[in-house]
C-alpha cells in the first residue's frame, strides 16, 4: 500500500486514475482548489506557486495532472495565459514541495506531445527537438517547472500524453459524436498523424511509471503505431457501421476554433517505444482494437 497525492483528480484522466489506485489498495490524497468536502481532500492554491511540504508527509508519490483544458475555450490572449499559468504555477508548487520533502517522493508530472509541434511525417521520439508554436512553448515551460524537484535529486517522469481516446470527453468525444451521425470524415486533409492512446492505457501507464522510479525524464504516452487522422475516422465509421465521408475543411475549422484549429490540423508522428521498453504492455495496442473499445 502506498500513499499517493493526485492533482486534477476530477478530470478525464484523474477520475479513473484515483479509482485504479484505490482498487489496488493505495491511499489517495486529492488536492482540490475549493474547500474540502471529503476526508481524502486537501485544499491548495496552485496560483500561489507554493504547496506546504507537510502535505507530502508519509507520501510515496505525486501524480500531477492539473491544468486548464487546451480545447475547452477559444484561444483568446487571456485564455492562452491561463493555459500556460495553470500548468507552470501548479507544477512549480508541486516540484518545490517534492524538493523540500524529508524523504524521497516520486513525481509523475503531466505533459503533452504538443512539445514537438506540427512536424508532418517526421518520426519523433523522446529525444526529438521541440517545436516552435504556442503549445510547444507551453510544454517546454511546463516541464521546466519540475526543475526544483530534479535539482533536489527527486525521481521525476514527464507524461508526454497524446490524444486520449475516451468516450467521456477529451479530443475524441466530438469526433465520436460526428462519427455516430455519419459525419466523421477527415479533419482538414486528414493526413496529419494523431498520436493516440486509450484511457485505460493512459491510466495503466501512469500506474506503471509511478511504480518504477528508475524511469525518469520524458516518456511519450502513445500507442505503438501512429495513425493518420483520416484512418482513425475510417476506423470509427467502420466500427459504427456509418460512412466517414463528410470532411471538415481547414478553413471551416479555423472559423470555428480560431488559433486552436492549427493544433488540430497539425500532427506528430510518434514512433518512440520508451514506454514499451520500460516493460509496459499496452491493453489496446492497435487502432482497430482501440476503436472497438471506444465505441463499445
Amino acid at each position: 500500500m502506498s500513499r499517493i497525492v493526485v492533482t486534477g483528480s476530477s478530470g478525464l484522466i484523474g477520475t479513473p486514475l484515483v479509482a485504479a489506485l484505490r482498487q489496488r489498495g493505495d491511499e489517495v490524497v486529492r488536492l482540490v482548489r475549493r474547500p474540502p468536502r471529503a476526508a481524502d481532500e486537501v485544499q491548495w492554491d496552485p496560483t500561489s506557486r507554493t504547496l506546504d511540504p507537510r502535505t507530502l508527509d508519509g507520501v510515496d508519490g505525486v501524480v500531477h495532472l492539473a491544468g486548464a483544458g487546451v480545447g475547452d475555450k477559444r484561444w483568446t490572449p487571456a485564455y492562452k495565459h491561463e493555459i500556460l499559468a495553470s500548468r507552470v504555477d501548479g507544477t512549480h508548487a508541486v516540484a518545490t514541495a517534492v524538493a523540500a520533502a524529508d524523504h524521497p517522493v516520486r513525481l509523475v508530472s503531466g505533459s503533452a506531445v504538443g512539445y514537438y509541434g506540427d512536424r508532418g511525417d517526421e518520426e519523433l521520439t523522446e529525444g526529438s527537438t521541440p517545436g516552435n508554436d504556442f503549445l510547444s512553448d507551453v510544454v517546454i515551460a511546463w516541464e521546466g517547472a519540475t526543475q526544483p524537484a530534479v535539482d533536489a535529486g527527486a525521481s521525476v517522469v514527464l507524461l508526454r500524453t497524446g490524444i486520449v481516446m475516451a468516450p467521456e470527453g477529451g479530443a475524441m468525444k466530438p469526433m465520436l459524436r460526428l462519427a455516430r451521425f455519419g459525419a466523421g470524415g477527415a479533419l482538414g486533409s486528414g493526413r496529419q498523424f494523431m498520436p493516440w492512446i486509450t484511457l485505460p492505457d493512459e491510466v495503466g501507464a501512469i500506474l506503471h511509471l509511478l511504480d518504477h522510479p528508475e524511469i525518469t525524464g520524458p516518456v511519450n504516452l502513445t500507442a505503438s503505431r501512429p495513425a493518420r487522422q483520416k484512418d482513425i475516422a475510417k476506423a470509427l465509421g467502420a466500427a459504427l457501421h456509418r460512412p466517414a465521408v463528410l470532411p471538415a475543411p481547414a478553413f471551416a475549422m479555423r472559423a470555428v476554433l480560431g488559433e486552436f484549429a492549427m493544433e488540430v490540423l497539425g500532427g506528430q508522428r510518434i514512433v518512440g517505444d520508451a514506454l514499451r521498453d520500460s516493460g509496459y504492455q499496452l491493453i489496446h495496442g492497435d487502432l482497430d482494437t482501440a476503436v472497438r473499445w471506444l465505441v463499445s
